[in-house]
């Protein structure tokens, strides 16, 4: 992860997290325009996240549930006035788009494929977001109804040719996919934390909860041809993770899903 020194601490951060941070070194080390994130560089590090007012509040729940299953960073904090902040211990370790694991891309891939596998069978009594599944289909829907999607990747955006020809399928199957696994909900490399090939935890994990297991398969397979830049690795990804629990429909489901983001 990129990572810029500042020299100061910014005034907006509140008080309480900043007397926590004070005399430390941080880094702005965002990559998205949707959240500001900092890399608090103080024993085994922290990493503080801000957004707009309630943007974090599910991540926040569901960051404190993955670590309360050991698969990821502790909240410290969550602070929601004019904006959210969210605290967390840093994972040790570095995400899966570390070049010493995209060099070696058939271990990659299978490693990614077990641990989501692994994440799946996982006991998800007390997960905070019950119904993720309910939740992901209504903002495609929402989505398509204010054209809220990105046009421009038409024609054969993620193998439909059409906006309709992606809803259409949307609509008439999405009875197939249920909540069934507790998800990741954005199952891409840099959100992967290895620390020697050894799994150390999950980060960003806002759109997690009980969901589909496909919406985390479609991931898999997307990040492995995103970063690779290749497609060669999809059926490998899918066997290592298990044909038995993988459907190709409810795969082609979640593709129509994703048109709309």
């Amino acid at each position: 992860m990129k990572r810029t020194l500042i020299y100061q601490i910014p005034n907006e951060i509140p008080q309480d997290i900043q007397h926590f941070i004070s005399g430390t070194i941080i880094y702005d080390s965002s990559c998205s325009p949707e959240a500001k994130v900092y890399f608090i560089d103080k024993g085994n590090g922290y990493y503080l996240k801000c957004s707009g007012i309630g943007k974090l509040e599910k991540e926040a729940k569901m960051t404190q549930y993955f670590y309360s299953k050991g698969l990821g960073a502790e909240v410290l904090s969550y602070i929601s006035n004019d904006c959210d902040w969210l605290l967390t211990t840093a994972v040790s370790g570095e995400e899966c788009v570390h070049e010493g694991y995209l060099m070696n891309p058939k271990r990659l891939c299978d490693t990614i494929a077990y641990e989501l596998r692994k994440l799946h069978e996982t006991d998800y009594t007390g997960c905070p977001i019950a119904d993720r599944t309910a939740e992901y289909l209504a903002g495609a829907e929402k989505n398509y109804h204010t054209g809220n999607y990105d046009k421009s990747q038409f024609p054969d955006s993620f193998g439909y040719r059409s906006v309709k020809e992606a809803y259409d399928i949307l609509i008439a199957e999405k009875d197939v996919l249920q909540s069934k696994v507790l998800l990741h909900g954005d199952y891409c490399l840099p959100n992967i934390i290895l620390d020697n090939w050894k799994f150390s935890g999950f980060i960003d994990v806002g759109n997690g909860g009980v969901g589909d297991r496909h919406i985390d398969l479609f991931w898999g397979v997307w990040t492995l041809w995103f970063n690779l830049k290749t497609n060669k690795y999809q059926e490998r990804f899918l066997d290592a993770y298990g044909r038995d629990k993988a459907n190709e429909t409810a795969l082609k489901i979640i593709a129509a899903a994703e048109v709309f983001g």
